[in-house]
């Protein structure tokens, strides 16, 4: 019999708004993610943009870009062969909401 308290039947379990909000706050409590929402805070970017501001090599910011993604705070829209990146509409309200004692309505 499998008790209810083994990490792996919890794992199994769909992400429950807990397990959402630290998800989110661990995806921005990164120094190099917190810089990038504050760049696309001013509007959206591209990569290159970003690499002005966020002295990293190429593939670390899309790396960091996708974590932002994998979150929903960051949304992209394709201008060619560029990919330009917007934080999401409600990226400030999800932020907000996430910390604890936050009014959830």
């Amino acid at each position: 019999m499998v008790a209810l308290d083994d990490p792996v039947v919890r794992a199994a379990e769909p992400p429950g708004p807990a397990a959402q909000s630290v998800a989110l706050l661990t995806a921005v409590a990164d120094p190099i993610r917190w810089a990038v929402l504050a760049q696309l805070a001013d509007g959206k970017a591209c990569v290159c943009n970003l690499q002005e501001h966020i002295p990293i090599a190429s593939n670390l910011l899309s790396y960091h870009l996708k974590v932002l993604r994998d979150v929903g705070l960051v949304t992209t829209s394709r201008r060619g062969r560029w990919v330009d990146y917007t934080l999401a509409d409600d990226a400030r309200e999800r932020m907000t909401a996430a910390l604890p004692g936050a009014d959830p309505a």
